[in-house]
C-alpha cells in the first residue's frame, strides 16, 4: 500500500520578498512607506534648520501671553488679559456652533427642497429648482456680505424699544431682533435642574428606541404603530413632569433694554447669524441635489409597489423611498458638511471670531508666528473634519446594503 503524504512546506527565505508574488507586493509598499517617510524626515529637518538660521525657531509659548484683544461673542469666560491659548480655544468653539448650527439647517433645507423639486406640483417644482440655481451659483461670501447687511440696514436699533410709544416691540416680551442680532431669554439653572435635563436627555433617546422599533416592527410584521403622537409625548410628558416635581428648578433671565443696549439673556450676534443663515441656504442648494439624485435613484416599482399596497405618498417617502435613497445621499452629503466647516472661516468678512478670526487673525498678527499659527489651524480643522467623516461613515455603515 502506498501511503499519501503532505509535501513538506518550504521555509522562509529573503528572496521570497522580491521573487516570491505572496510577498513582493508587501515588500514594495514598505518600501515606499520608508521613502516617503525618509523624505517628509528629511524635508522637516531642512524647514527647521532653514528656520533656525533665519533666527526663526519654532515656539509655542507666545499661547500662554495675553491675547489684548475683545471678543464679541463667547460662551466661556473670556476677556482681553486672557492667554492666546484661550482666545483660540473660544474661536474654535464659535467655529463648531456656527458649522453644526449650518449643518443641521442646511440638511433641513436641502432634504426639503430635494423632495419638493421632484414634486407634481408645476410650480412648487419650479420654485425649488429657482432656489437651487440661484444659491448654488453665487458665491457663499456674497450671500454672508448680503444678509449681513440686511440684517444691519433693516433690523431697528435697540434705542427703537425706548419710550411709552416704542417704534419696535419684544416678540413675546421676550425676544428682541435687533440690528446688533438678537436677543433670547437664558435658562438660569437651579437646585434639580439636572434632573430634568437628564430627563430630557432620556426622553429623546427613548424616541430614536421606540421609531426604530416602530420601524422594525413594521417591516416584519407589516403592523404600522403610529410615531408621531408618542414622539410628542415622549418628548413633552417626561420632561414637564419632572419639571414639576422637582420644584420648577429652571428659570428665565428675559433680556431687557437698560440705557442704550438689552442687559440679560443670551446675545445672538448679527455676524453669526449672518453666516449662519448664509452657509445653511448655500449648502441646502448643493444637498437639494443630492436628495434629488438619491430619490430619482431608487426603482420607480418601489414606489409602485409600495402605492399598490395602500401606503399614502408620505408613507411612501418615509418609509421606502429615502432609507433607500440614503444609501446614495449620504457620501456626497458628508463633503457637504466639511464644505460647510471649511467655509465657516468666511467669517472673518462680517467680524464673526472664529477660530481663522482669531488664532489666524489677530494673535498671527499680534505675536508675529505665521508658522506656529497655520500649523494649528490647520491641525484643527484636520481634526474637525476627520471627526465629522468619521462619525457620517459609521452612520453610511450602519445604512448600507447588507449582502448575505
Amino acid at each position: 500500500m502506498t501511503t499519501m503524504t503532505d509535501p513538506p512546506k518550504a521555509s522562509f527565505r529573503l528572496s521570497m520578498l522580491v521573487y516570491d508574488t505572496r510577498y513582493r507586493s508587501l515588500t514594495f509598499q514598505a518600501l515606499a512607506a520608508v521613502a516617503l517617510a525618509l523624505s517628509f524626515l528629511y524635508l522637516g529637518s531642512n524647514l527647521i534648520n532653514n528656520l533656525r538660521a533665519a533666527g526663526l525657531n519654532i515656539s509655542y509659548s507666545f499661547l500662554g501671553a495675553p491675547a489684548g484683544y475683545d471678543i464679541n461673542q463667547t460662551l466661556i469666560e473670556y476677556d482681553s488679559q486672557s492667554s492666546n491659548a484661550r482666545a483660540a480655544v473660544v474661536g474654535l468653539i464659535n467655529t463648531l456652533i456656527v458649522a453644526f448650527l449650518a449643518c443641521i439647517t442646511a440638511t433641513v433645507f436641502g432634504v426639503i427642497a430635494g423632495v419638493l423639486r421632484l414634486s407634481n406640483n408645476w410650480l412648487v417644482s419650479k420654485l425649488m429648482a429657482l432656489y437651487v440655481e440661484i444659491f448654488r451659483n453665487i458665491p457663499v461670501l456674497i450671500w454672508i456680505i448680503i444678509i449681513f447687511t440686511i440684517m444691519t440696514a433693516v433690523m431697528p436699533a435697540p434705542r427703537a424699544f425706548r419710550g411709552d410709544e416704542p417704534e419696535a416691540s419684544m416678540l413675546f416680551d421676550a425676544i428682541a431682533f435687533t440690528n446688533r442680532g438678537v436677543y433670547i431669554p437664558a435658562p438660569v439653572w437651579g437646585p434639580g435642574s439636572m434632573m430634568v435635563v437628564a430627563t430630557f436627555i432620556a426622553s429623546i433617546i427613548g424616541i430614536f428606541a421606540y421609531r426604530r422599533y416602530a420601524t422594525n416592527l413594521l417591516y416584519a410584521t407589516g403592523r404600522l404603530l403610529p410615531t408621531t403622537w408618542p414622539t410628542i409625548a415622549l418628548l413633552i410628558v417626561p420632561s414637564v413632569l419632572m419639571f414639576f416635581i422637582m420644584g420648577q428648578p429652571i428659570g428665565l433671565d428675559t433680556p431687557a433694554l437698560k440705557g442704550f443696549n438689552f442687559q440679560g439673556g443670551i446675545k445672538v450676534g448679527g455676524p453669526l447669524i449672518a453666516l449662519w443663515f448664509a452657509l445653511s441656504i448655500y449648502t441646502g442648494a448643493f444637498i437639494a441635489e443630492n436628495v434629488r439624485a438619491g430619490i430619482q435613484a431608487v426603482s420607480k416599482g418601489q414606489t409602485e409597489a409600495a402605492a399598490a399596497l395602500g401606503l399614502r405618498p408620505r408613507r411612501v417617502m418615509n418609509l421606502v423611498v429615502l432609507p433607500q435613497a440614503l444609501r446614495v445621499i449620504i457620501p456626497p452629503l458628508i463633503s457637504q458638511y466639511l464644505n460647510i466647516t471649511k467655509n465657516s472661516s468666511l467669517a472673518i468678512a462680517v467680524g464673526y471670531a472664529d477660530i481663522t478670526a482669531t488664532l489666524g487673525g489677530i494673535t498671527l498678527n499680534q505675536t508675529g508666528r505665521a508658522i506656529e499659527c497655520v500649523l494649528l489651524l490647520m491641525l484643527f480643522y484636520l481634526t474637525i473634519s476627520l471627526c465629522i467623516s468619521a462619525f457620517m461613515n459609521v452612520y453610511n455603515n450602519a445604512i448600507k446594503l447588507k449582502e448575505r
